[in-house]
């Protein structure tokens, strides 16, 4: 199987070697000319082209199956229409109408479209309900993803990403500091992120339809910054309650609706498809950021 994975980053890299590992060709598709050699290194085939440049398409290859998961670098709501809803139109616009089309596509998206359950459980039958510009970007993205490619003849599928952590992205500093506001957590390990998403594809699972990519546990902020404090071996850190949070009145908008913000999400779903997670929990999936800060590396 040839995939083109779309915004070969952080996820996408990874996606790449496991992909690759297990005897598939990839092409990682990168903005710039930078990232490049990191799509060499994962194994893949790199291109040099973006989703917001349909002229750029026509250097990436024919493949059976495309993941999207270009970034909007972390910017404001126009900036994410313009690559999650907008690119992804034409992304599947252009490989929709070639020859050769592509038979599967992979939005990976956020746990962000729940909006806010009062820490109550969210799954795949839960009603979205995104509460900030950019997570309504994020919803109309995955309606997308499943009408629109459905209606170009591209079987469409949602992976719904609780937080990414794992190499370079595990902020330990943020929670041993503090202070920490409460609140719940929903995370999932990068490798599991992308082993998701290569789960999925490979074997050939559930088409036209969002399932949620979060660990078995979800926890509350509190908890996790004390069990990490304690295994890092220091201090627990500070805690302030959303209240306190909120009374600094430093925050924007789209801030405080963040950490208004409570759910606890599902992988029942995933689990039920048969998905086998490398880090089942935070408790494994931070044991060498753990490790590292206590052996000083």
């Amino acid at each position: 199987m040839r995939v083109a994975v779309l915004g070969c980053g952080y996820v996408g890299l990874e996606l790449c070697r496991q992909l690759t590992a297990a005897g598939h060709e990839v092409v990682g598709v990168r903005r710039s000319e930078e990232g490049l050699a990191a799509v060499e290194s994962a194994g893949g085939s790199a291109v040099r082209a973006d989703v917001t440049d349909p002229d750029s398409l026509t250097a990436v290859p024919d493949c059976d199956a495309l993941v999207f998961a270009a970034s909007s670098g972390g910017r404001g709501a126009d900036a994410a229409r313009r690559v999650y809803v907008e690119g992804l139109q034409m992304v599947i616009d252009h490989f929709g109408t070639r020859d050769s089309s592509p038979d599967r596509l992979v939005y990976t998206s956020s746990t962000g479209v729940y909006g806010d359950h009062g820490g109550d459980w969210v799954d795949e039958t839960t009603p979205l309900d995104p509460t900030t510009e950019k997570t309504r970007v994020l919803a109309e993205a995955e309606r997308v993803a499943l009408e629109v490619a459905a209606d170009a003849g591209i079987d469409g599928t949602v992976a719904r990403f609780a937080g990414l952590y794992g190499p370079d992205r595990y902020r330990l500093e943020r929670y041993l500091n503090g202070p920490v506001t409460d609140g719940y957590l929903n995370m999932v390990h990068r490798d599991d992120a992308a082993g998701t998403v290569a789960f999925l594809l490979t074997e050939d699972l559930a088409r036209e339809e969002a399932v949620l990519v979060v660990d078995d546990e979800p926890v509350e902020k509190w908890v996790f910054a004390d069990w990490l404090a304690d295994e890092c071996g220091v201090e627990q850190p500070p805690k302030r309650t959303k209240d306190e949070r909120l009374a600094d009145g430093d925050l924007s908008e789209a801030a405080r609706r963040r950490i208004q913000t409570s759910k606890r999400c599902s992988n029942e779903r995933l689990r039920e498809l048969g998905y086998e997670f490398v880090h089942p929990t935070f408790r494994s999936g931070y044991h060498p950021a753990i490790e590292s800060y206590r052996t000083g590396h």
